[in-house]
């Protein structure tokens, strides 16, 4: 198993639509990389700290992936790059990425 993690980090006067984001989005990935290996999505929305700090990022998503190459088939396949120009109707935050192994 391999996770794929997408971070939107917060910024001042940053566009992130939640609706557009969990109905369209998220819709839209588990369709397109299910048939490659996704086995799994969870969506996070940031929440202010406890001392009432802002969260530091918008959303995080972990897309947890059978195998490497299953990463790979998903994001080198046919569809991603429909995937990826989906980005652009939901936010204008430039995403960080991060791919890891569960201990």
């Amino acid at each position: 198993m391999v996770v794929f993690t997408v971070l939107y980090p917060a910024a001042p006067g940053a566009k992130f639509d939640q609706a557009y984001y969990d109905a369209t989005h998220i819709p839209l990935v588990r369709e397109a990389f299910t048939p490659t290996g996704l086995t799994d999505v969870q969506v996070l929305k940031g929440l202010p700290g406890p001392d009432g700090s802002p969260a530091p990022f918008v959303v995080i998503v972990n897309l947890t992936f059978r195998d490497a190459a299953a990463l790979q088939a998903s994001l080198g396949g046919a569809r991603a790059p429909e995937v990826m120009g989906d980005v652009a109707k939901f936010t204008d935050i430039t995403p960080v990425t991060q791919v890891s192994l569960p201990v």
